[in-house]
Protein backbone atom coordinates (compact mmCIF):
# COMPACT_ATOMS: atom_id res chain seq x y z
CA UNK A 1 0.00 0.00 0.00
CA UNK A 2 1.20 3.52 -1.09
CA UNK A 3 1.57 6.57 1.16
CA UNK A 4 -1.56 7.69 -0.28
CA UNK A 5 -3.24 4.56 0.17
CA UNK A 6 -2.53 4.62 3.98
CA UNK A 7 -3.76 8.34 3.86
CA UNK A 8 -7.43 7.45 2.88
CA UNK A 9 -7.34 4.70 4.96
CA UNK A 10 -6.79 6.89 7.90
CA UNK A 11 -9.31 9.42 7.35
CA UNK A 12 -12.06 7.11 6.61
CA UNK A 13 -11.15 5.68 10.03
CA UNK A 14 -11.74 9.22 11.48
CA UNK A 15 -14.71 9.90 9.60
CA UNK A 16 -16.02 6.55 11.22
CA UNK A 17 -15.33 7.40 14.76
CA UNK A 18 -15.90 11.32 14.65
CA UNK A 19 -19.56 10.09 13.19
CA UNK A 20 -20.06 7.50 16.47
CA UNK A 21 -18.98 10.38 18.67
CA UNK A 22 -21.78 12.87 17.62
CA UNK A 23 -24.50 10.02 17.21
CA UNK A 24 -27.36 10.82 20.20
CA UNK A 25 -24.78 12.26 22.40
CA UNK A 26 -23.10 8.55 22.64
CA UNK A 27 -19.05 7.39 22.71
CA UNK A 28 -16.46 9.06 24.86
CA UNK A 29 -16.76 12.50 25.62
CA UNK A 30 -13.54 14.70 24.62
CA UNK A 31 -10.65 15.21 27.02
CA UNK A 32 -10.60 18.85 29.16
CA UNK A 33 -8.91 20.96 26.58
CA UNK A 34 -9.44 19.45 23.31
CA UNK A 35 -6.40 16.63 23.45
CA UNK A 36 -7.33 13.34 22.23
CA UNK A 37 -6.79 10.73 25.07
CA UNK A 38 -5.33 7.23 23.52
CA UNK A 39 -6.27 6.33 19.78
CA UNK A 40 -9.62 6.43 18.85
CA UNK A 41 -11.03 2.84 19.26
CA UNK A 42 -9.70 3.02 22.69
CA UNK A 43 -12.03 5.81 23.60
CA UNK A 44 -14.70 4.42 22.27
CA UNK A 45 -14.01 1.00 24.45
CA UNK A 46 -13.74 3.29 27.25
CA UNK A 47 -17.60 4.55 26.29
CA UNK A 48 -18.74 1.25 26.56
CA UNK A 49 -17.47 0.54 30.02
CA UNK A 50 -19.11 3.70 31.00
CA UNK A 51 -22.83 2.87 29.73
CA UNK A 52 -22.89 -0.44 32.16
CA UNK A 53 -25.83 -0.36 34.04
CA UNK A 54 -26.02 -0.68 38.40
CA UNK A 55 -28.05 -4.22 38.11
CA UNK A 56 -24.77 -5.86 35.89
CA UNK A 57 -22.60 -4.10 38.35
CA UNK A 58 -24.23 -5.74 41.13
CA UNK A 59 -24.19 -9.01 39.61
CA UNK A 60 -20.98 -8.80 38.78
CA UNK A 61 -19.92 -7.76 42.47
CA UNK A 62 -22.13 -10.71 43.83
CA UNK A 63 -20.15 -13.27 41.29
CA UNK A 64 -17.17 -11.93 43.13
CA UNK A 65 -19.00 -12.58 46.44
CA UNK A 66 -18.95 -16.09 45.52
CA UNK A 67 -22.76 -15.88 44.16
CA UNK A 68 -22.71 -17.30 41.42
CA UNK A 69 -26.36 -17.57 40.25
CA UNK A 70 -29.57 -16.40 41.07
CA UNK A 71 -30.37 -19.33 43.14
CA UNK A 72 -27.53 -18.13 45.35
CA UNK A 73 -28.94 -15.14 46.41
CA UNK A 74 -31.64 -14.68 50.09
CA UNK A 75 -34.72 -15.84 48.96
CA UNK A 76 -37.96 -14.23 50.67
CA UNK A 77 -39.28 -16.94 52.27
CA UNK A 78 -36.87 -19.35 54.78
CA UNK A 79 -36.32 -23.08 53.89
CA UNK A 80 -37.97 -23.60 57.58
CA UNK A 81 -41.09 -21.38 56.83
CA UNK A 82 -41.84 -22.96 53.09
CA UNK A 83 -41.55 -26.15 54.92
CA UNK A 84 -44.10 -25.35 57.71
CA UNK A 85 -46.68 -23.97 55.74
CA UNK A 86 -46.50 -26.70 53.27
CA UNK A 87 -47.07 -29.57 55.98
CA UNK A 88 -49.66 -27.42 58.34
CA UNK A 89 -51.86 -26.91 55.35
CA UNK A 90 -51.44 -30.61 54.10
CA UNK A 91 -52.23 -31.34 58.00
CA UNK A 92 -55.28 -29.14 58.04
CA UNK A 93 -56.49 -30.88 54.47
CA UNK A 94 -56.13 -34.16 56.35
CA UNK A 95 -58.00 -33.66 59.43
CA UNK A 96 -60.76 -31.66 57.71
CA UNK A 97 -60.95 -34.77 55.26
CA UNK A 98 -62.39 -37.24 58.03
CA UNK A 99 -65.15 -36.92 61.11
CA UNK A 100 -62.84 -38.23 63.43
CA UNK A 101 -59.23 -37.52 62.98
CA UNK A 102 -56.69 -38.97 64.99
CA UNK A 103 -55.06 -36.00 65.72
CA UNK A 104 -55.05 -31.95 64.65
CA UNK A 105 -52.97 -29.25 64.51
CA UNK A 106 -53.16 -25.42 65.06
CA UNK A 107 -50.29 -22.84 65.34
CA UNK A 108 -50.44 -20.74 68.93
CA UNK A 109 -51.02 -16.75 68.26
CA UNK A 110 -50.75 -17.33 64.81
CA UNK A 111 -47.40 -18.42 64.68
CA UNK A 112 -45.99 -20.52 62.23
CA UNK A 113 -43.39 -22.14 64.36
CA UNK A 114 -45.45 -23.20 67.15
CA UNK A 115 -48.09 -25.22 67.26
CA UNK A 116 -50.44 -27.23 69.66
CA UNK A 117 -51.38 -30.64 68.82
CA UNK A 118 -54.51 -32.40 69.95
CA UNK A 119 -53.99 -36.57 70.05
CA UNK A 120 -58.18 -37.57 70.02
CA UNK A 121 -57.33 -41.43 69.72
CA UNK A 122 -55.17 -43.63 71.81
CA UNK A 123 -55.09 -47.79 71.38
CA UNK A 124 -57.98 -48.23 73.33
CA UNK A 125 -56.78 -51.29 74.76
CA UNK A 126 -54.13 -49.84 76.54
CA UNK A 127 -54.20 -48.42 80.11
CA UNK A 128 -53.41 -45.05 78.77
CA UNK A 129 -56.65 -45.52 76.73
CA UNK A 130 -58.42 -46.45 79.47
CA UNK A 131 -57.84 -43.65 81.69
CA UNK A 132 -58.71 -41.48 79.10
CA UNK A 133 -62.11 -43.09 79.03
CA UNK A 134 -62.44 -43.08 83.03
CA UNK A 135 -61.46 -39.83 83.19
CA UNK A 136 -63.17 -38.05 80.69
CA UNK A 137 -60.37 -36.49 78.55
CA UNK A 138 -60.82 -36.29 75.59
CA UNK A 139 -57.04 -35.83 74.12
CA UNK A 140 -53.74 -35.30 75.12
CA UNK A 141 -52.36 -31.47 74.05
CA UNK A 142 -49.11 -31.47 72.71
CA UNK A 143 -46.60 -28.65 72.26
CA UNK A 144 -44.26 -27.94 69.11
CA UNK A 145 -41.56 -25.61 68.57
CA UNK A 146 -39.83 -25.06 65.48
CA UNK A 147 -36.00 -24.19 65.76
CA UNK A 148 -34.56 -21.43 63.29
CA UNK A 149 -32.56 -24.46 61.80
CA UNK A 150 -35.73 -26.63 61.26
CA UNK A 151 -36.05 -29.13 58.87
CA UNK A 152 -32.21 -29.56 59.09
CA UNK A 153 -32.74 -29.75 63.68
CA UNK A 154 -35.70 -31.05 65.18
CA UNK A 155 -38.18 -29.59 67.00
CA UNK A 156 -39.08 -29.66 70.37
CA UNK A 157 -42.21 -31.41 71.88
CA UNK A 158 -43.70 -32.06 75.24
CA UNK A 159 -46.63 -32.75 76.78
CA UNK A 160 -48.92 -29.96 77.90
CA UNK A 161 -51.53 -32.08 79.15
CA UNK A 162 -53.08 -34.05 81.10
CA UNK A 163 -49.69 -34.95 83.23
CA UNK A 164 -48.58 -38.13 81.68
CA UNK A 165 -46.25 -40.73 83.95
CA UNK A 166 -44.53 -43.53 82.29
CA UNK A 167 -44.84 -43.89 78.68
CA UNK A 168 -41.38 -41.80 77.74
CA UNK A 169 -43.14 -38.80 79.45
CA UNK A 170 -40.47 -36.90 81.36
CA UNK A 171 -40.46 -34.56 83.97
CA UNK A 172 -42.38 -31.48 82.55
CA UNK A 173 -43.50 -33.25 80.15
CA UNK A 174 -40.74 -33.88 77.68
CA UNK A 175 -40.39 -36.53 75.51
CA UNK A 176 -37.75 -39.29 75.51
CA UNK A 177 -37.28 -40.25 71.89
CA UNK A 178 -34.10 -40.69 70.04
CA UNK A 179 -36.01 -38.85 67.11
CA UNK A 180 -36.42 -35.18 68.70
CA UNK A 181 -32.67 -35.31 69.36
CA UNK A 182 -29.69 -33.94 66.80
CA UNK A 183 -28.27 -37.56 66.96
CA UNK A 184 -31.74 -38.97 65.98
CA UNK A 185 -33.00 -36.53 63.48
CA UNK A 186 -33.51 -36.65 59.80
CA UNK A 187 -34.42 -33.71 57.81
CA UNK A 188 -37.13 -36.02 56.04
CA UNK A 189 -38.85 -36.53 58.72
CA UNK A 190 -42.41 -35.15 58.59
CA UNK A 191 -44.60 -33.39 61.74
CA UNK A 192 -47.30 -36.24 61.36
CA UNK A 193 -44.49 -39.28 61.24
CA UNK A 194 -43.54 -37.65 65.01
CA UNK A 195 -46.79 -37.43 66.16
CA UNK A 196 -47.75 -40.60 65.00
CA UNK A 197 -44.53 -42.24 66.87
CA UNK A 198 -45.48 -40.49 70.03
CA UNK A 199 -48.67 -41.86 69.98
CA UNK A 200 -46.94 -45.28 69.50
CA UNK A 201 -44.34 -44.80 71.96
CA UNK A 202 -46.14 -43.32 74.82
CA UNK A 203 -48.44 -46.80 74.59
CA UNK A 204 -45.97 -49.15 74.26
CA UNK A 205 -43.77 -46.96 77.30
CA UNK A 206 -47.31 -47.92 79.40
CA UNK A 207 -47.82 -44.16 79.79
CA UNK A 208 -50.63 -43.38 82.23
CA UNK A 209 -52.30 -40.33 83.39
CA UNK A 210 -50.87 -38.98 86.41
CA UNK A 211 -53.99 -38.39 89.23
CA UNK A 212 -51.67 -37.28 92.06
CA UNK A 213 -49.42 -34.04 91.71
CA UNK A 214 -48.60 -33.74 95.16
CA UNK A 215 -44.47 -33.46 95.59
CA UNK A 216 -43.94 -33.30 91.67
CA UNK A 217 -42.14 -30.25 90.04
CA UNK A 218 -43.54 -27.28 88.01
CA UNK A 219 -45.12 -28.95 84.87
CA UNK A 220 -43.78 -26.20 82.56
CA UNK A 221 -41.94 -25.39 79.78
CA UNK A 222 -38.77 -24.68 81.63
CA UNK A 223 -38.51 -27.91 83.24
CA UNK A 224 -39.42 -29.87 80.22
CA UNK A 225 -35.95 -28.23 78.62
CA UNK A 226 -34.27 -28.94 81.32
CA UNK A 227 -34.89 -32.24 80.99
CA UNK A 228 -34.55 -32.92 77.41
CA UNK A 229 -31.39 -31.20 77.58
CA UNK A 230 -30.33 -33.87 80.43
CA UNK A 231 -31.72 -36.50 78.37
CA UNK A 232 -29.91 -35.71 75.47
CA UNK A 233 -26.09 -35.16 77.21
CA UNK A 234 -27.23 -38.93 79.07
CA UNK A 235 -27.86 -40.67 75.44
CA UNK A 236 -25.36 -38.96 73.92
CA UNK A 237 -22.64 -40.29 76.50
CA UNK A 238 -24.16 -43.82 76.78
CA UNK A 239 -26.12 -44.17 73.70
CA UNK A 240 -29.75 -45.40 73.00
CA UNK A 241 -30.65 -48.72 74.63
CA UNK A 242 -32.28 -50.76 71.45
CA UNK A 243 -35.42 -52.75 72.72
CA UNK A 244 -35.35 -56.73 71.65
CA UNK A 245 -37.20 -57.75 68.45
CA UNK A 246 -39.56 -59.91 70.97
CA UNK A 247 -40.91 -56.37 72.73
CA UNK A 248 -41.38 -55.25 68.73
Amino acid sequence: MNGRSKEKVAAMFRRIFKSSRSKDGEGPSKAVGGSSSGSPARRLLRGCRDQVSPAAQQSSQAYKNGNKSGDDLPQPKSVRAKRLMKEFRDLQRLQNSKSDPVFSVELVDDNLFEWHVKIMKIDSESELGNDMRELNIGYILLHMIFPDSFPFAPPFMRVISPRIEKGFVMEGGAICMELLTPRGWASAYTVEAVIMQFTASVVKGQGRIQRKNKGQKVFSRRTAEESFRSLVKTHDKYGWVTPSLADG
